[in-house]
């Protein structure tokens, strides 16, 4: 190098506690391994979820960025193992419970150890993610909503994960005391979801679970009750979504899935007739009249149960 030398007093190392002055060096950046100064941004950090973590501090909400990150994560590629797992316990019941619906049976899963903790830990990630929570440690979600009934399988359990209250959703008549009631239209005619009226707190916020969105109305009759109780509903999350019915259009809040139900397919130049293969949740009759739609997948047509 030439010039002259530049003495310690003179100009101490950038960075050093005399050194109070901007560098003089191009050099002097900071590296991967640097901590940001007290007075400036952590470079690494996002905006923070504007319900969760107000307007300064902690991490954006992946809805806020279009449900998408910079780059996948160990995280992701671990929930999308886990989503594997999950939907290798799927199995499917032609004709049931009635012709020309295609049943997606989910209580395989229930009934193994294994698949039943993947299930759960499937869904904490996701909420993760979704919601930018720290998975394993407790959330700032308080309250699980779950809808009657398959809602209750896992919403209590996935609840304790989260270190949440969990407040179920139930058809009219099955609980006491005060409630809050929705009536909400079906295929043919109408249902009442009610909730507790002292269920939870005002301005606690709020997660929905279900089993399967079709058609959306349970899940926008649920949505509807945690607003009149004066809930913050942040979102929705569900097993599973059967797309081609578009349910989360009905949403007023970010829904999300594990899983995709199967695609709408009426076998066209495969030799296939339009009952040979329907989808989770459709009928001949509603396959052929795309308005006219199963609005409760999975078994309501069945009724009978509570």
């Amino acid at each position: 190098m030439s010039g002259t030398p530049v003495s310690f007093d003179q100009h101490p190392p950038h960075g050093h506690p005399s050194n109070t002055g901007p560098s003089t060096q191009s050099s002097d950046k900071p590296s991967t391994a640097s901590h940001a100064p007290d007075t400036k941004p952590d470079p690494t950090d996002t905006a923070p979820h504007p319900i969760l973590h107000g307007k300064t501090g902690g991490p954006l909400n992946n809805a806020a960025q279009g449900g998408q990150s910079a780059a996948p994560s160990a995280s992701a590629t671990k929930l999308a193992h886990l989503k594997s797992k999950v939907k290798s316990g799927l199995r499917q019941f032609p004709d049931f419970p009635s012709k020309g619906v295609l049943f997606e049976d989910i209580m395989p899963i229930f009934a193994s150890h294994a698949l039943h903790t993947t299930l759960i830990e499937a869904l904490e990630l996701q909420i993760a993610e979704a919601f930018q929570t720290q998975a394993g440690e407790k959330s700032e979600i308080d309250v699980i909503v779950g809808l009657e009934s398959r809602g209750f399988l896992f919403g209590p359990a996935l609840a304790l994960r989260l270190g949440a209250g969990f407040v179920p959703v139930r058809k009219q008549g099955k609980l006491p005391g005060p409630c809050e009631t929705v009536t909400y239209k079906k295929e043919y005619g109408e249902d009442v979801f009610q909730m507790q009226s002292d269920a939870f707190k005002s301005g606690q916020k709020v997660v929905i679970v279900d089993d399967i969105i079709a058609t959306g109305g349970t899940a926008a009759a649920a949505g509807q009750l945690v607003r009149k109780l004066g809930g913050t509903l942040l979102g929705f999350v569900f097993m599973m979504e059967l797309d081609f019915l578009k349910g989360r259009e009905k949403l007023d809040a970010p829904a999300y899935t594990l899983l995709s139900g199967q695609e709408e397919s009426s076998g066209e130049g495969k030799g296939e007739t339009i009952d040979d293969k329907l989808p989770l949740g459709r009928t001949k009759e509603s396959a052929e009249e795309a308005n006219k739609s199963v609005t409760d997948t999975g078994g309501s047509l069945a009724e009978g149960r509570p």
